[in-house]
C-alpha cells in the first residue's frame, strides 16, 4: 500500500521545520488524557488521575463526555503524540482522505512516516521529541543526503543513517542506550553498529501503538 505526502513546496523550508513545534506542559497533558503521550512520564506514575480540583484522586465528580468532546480527545491525542500541529494534522488527514484505503490507518501510516518517527523508531531518542531535536540539529541522512526536516517524508528503501562526525555519533550511542530494551519496528531494519537503518515497508496498524481510536478521528472530521 503506498502511501506518500506531496512535500508543500508553498512553504520555505524554515517555516516548515518550525511549525510543529509544542512547547507547552507535557506532563499535565498526559495526565489530561491518561497516557503518556510524550514517553515516559513520572508524574504520571505518580499522579494517575486528571490535573486540577477536579482530579479523579480527589473524588470530583465529571459528568458523562458527549460523542463530540470523546473524538476531540482521540484527535488531540494523536496530535500530541506525534508532535504535530492543528494546521499541519489537518493536512496529514486530507492526505490520507484523497489515498485509497482506510482513511484512518492511512493518517496514522503517514505519521509513522515523518522522519523524527523513523529516528524514533529506530531507537536513536527514547521520545518523539528528542528525535525530531536530533533531525532538526543536522545529525541525520536520508540516501546519503542531510536533512534537517522533522516532517520530511520517508518512503519505503529509504536508507536512514547518523552523520559521520563524533558528536551525532555520540547522541546516537547515548539514544541507543535508553532503548536497548525496547523491541525493534519489525518494519525497519537497523544495524546499530553501523548506525543506520532501512525502511523496508510502510507499517500496519498492529504494528504501531496511536494510543488512540484513529475511527473517531475520522468521524470528528466528517462532521
Amino acid at each position: 500500500m503506498a502511501v506518500a505526502l506531496k512535500k508543500p513546496e508553498e512553504y520555505n523550508k524554515q517555516k516548515f521545520k518550525n511549525m510543529a513545534r509544542y512547547t507547552g506542559p507535557r506532563d499535565k497533558i498526559s495526565r489530561r488524557f491518561g497516557v503518556p503521550l510524550f514517553g515516559p512520564s513520572k508524574a504520571l506514575e505518580r499522579k494517575a488521575y486528571a490535573p486540577g480540583m477536579h482530579g479523579g484522586k480527589r473524588g470530583g465528580r465529571r459528568s458523562k463526555a458527549s460523542d463530540y468532546s470523546v473524538a476531540l480527545a482521540e484527535k488531540q491525542k494523536l496530535r500530541f503524540q506525534y508532535g504535530v500541529l492543528e494546521k499541519q494534522f489537518r493536512r496529514y488527514f486530507a492526505e490520507a482522505q484523497r489515498q485509497r484505503g482506510v482513511t484512518g490507518i492511512l493518517l496514522i501510516q503517514l505519521l509513522e512516516m515523518r522522519l523524527d518517527n523513523i529516528v524514533y523508531r529506530m531507537g536513536l531518542s527514547n521520545t518523539r521529541a528528542g528525535a525530531r531535536q536530533f533531525v532538526n540539529h543536522g545529525h541525520i541522512l536520508v540516501n546519503g543526503k542531510r536533512v534537517d526536516i522533522p516532517s520530511y517524508n520517508t518512503k519505503p528503501g529509504d536508507k536512514v543513517e547518523v552523520r559521520d562526525n563524533p558528536r551525532s555519533k555520540q547522541l546516537a550511542l547515548r539514544g541507543l542506550d535508553l532503548t536497548q530494551a525496547i523491541s525493534q519496528a519489525e518494519w525497519l531494519v537497523v544495524d546499530g553498529d553501523s548506525l543506520e537503518g532501512t525502511i523496508s515497508r510502510v507499517p500496519e496498524r498492529d504494528e504501531v501503538d496511536p494510543m488512540v481510536n484513529e475511527q473517531l478521528v475520522v468521524e470528528l472530521y466528517s462532521r
